[in-house]
């Protein structure tokens, strides 16, 4: 599996080891090393590599455009959707619990093995050979929209602003799940209009989505 996985990756591992740990959940067991600490570092590269994307490509654009591009290039979100493209799912080692739960495509644990890849691509063929396979797989992410995305929370506020009124006000309704892959609750209201909430493996995806659900309440009133 390990090989098969490689040569999807398109990349010839010296290290298989390491692409073995970028695949193993923790639910496989505490004595095997699993994705967690590769994650962390599949984040930084990542990051860095679309930062460096951004700056070439738009090059009139100014620190605030390139920042709402950059933070949804590497949201959870596209994580996942890269992963799934992918068919990343088939190769992740998952403790029986979390294969009855349906972990090979749980969007958090997806997002969070494509990081690990990363990582591992970086460990075993340096920053050149990560950068060359985030490059293709985000390249077509990056060409889209034309302009930089606005999120529902900025457009929210600058709604709630426009109106005189004061900024939106967030409360955790709840949170759910396994310390690993937790869901959030959120709840946002906007002074004289009604509650709306969101729900999302972070805390910033479920205030986005609650804020999405109150601009579309607020846009079917006026």
């Amino acid at each position: 599996m390990l090989d098969e996985l490689a040569a999807l990756l398109d990349h010839d591992f010296k290290n298989l080891a390491v692409l073995n740990e970028a695949v193993t959940h923790g639910s496989i067991g505490a004595k095997k090393p699993n994705y967690e600490r590769l994650e962390f570092l599949g984040d930084r590269v990542l990051s860095l590599v679309i930062a460096d994307m951004l700056l070439r490509r738009f090059p009139q654009e100014t620190e605030g455009d390139l920042a709402r591009r950059h933070a949804a290039l590497v949201r959870r979100e596209a994580l996942a959707d890269v992963a799934r493209e992918l068919r990343l799912g088939v190769y992740i080692i998952l403790g029986r619990s979390e294969i009855d739960a349906g972990g090979r495509d749980n969007p958090g644990i997806l997002a969070d093995v494509c990081e690990a890849i990363i990582a591992a691509l970086y460990l075993d063929g340096g920053l050149d050979v990560s950068a060359r396979w985030i490059r293709r797989h985000w390249d077509a992410q990056m060409a889209l929209p034309s302009e930089p995305p606005k999120d529902a929370k900025t457009t929210l506020q600058e709604w709630a602003q426009s109106l005189g009124m004061p900024p939106p006000t967030y409360t955790v309704v709840s949170r759910s799940g396994p310390d690993h892959a937790p869901v959030f609750e959120i709840s946002v209201t906007v002074d004289g209009h009604p509650t709306r909430g969101g729900e999302g493996l972070s805390k910033r995806a479920a205030e986005q989505k609650a804020a999405a659900a109150l601009l579309e309440l607020v846009g079917n009133e006026e």
